[in-house]
């Protein structure tokens, strides 16, 4: 998975992306498990393939690259 493992706790480095994306978020390095329950009360999200998906978070990183 050559640089995601560096993104994700140790117990989640040698998941498949597909169990990755389907993983609490809080399997992202830097994300605690307050912090995935804010975004789960905030958003619902719950994994990181929702919080990948988010159209929130879709449409800040639009911005936010059409801004450069």
């Amino acid at each position: 998975m050559g640089d995601i493992a560096g993104k994700v706790d140790k117990a989640f480095e040698a998941v498949s992306l597909s169990e990755l994306a389907d993983a609490p978020v809080d399997a992202l390095q830097g994300v605690s498990a307050g912090d995935a329950e804010h975004l789960k009360a905030a958003f619902n999200i719950k994994t990181i393939r929702n919080i990948g998906t988010n159209k929130h978070f879709l449409w800040a990183q639009a911005i936010a690259k059409l801004a450069e």
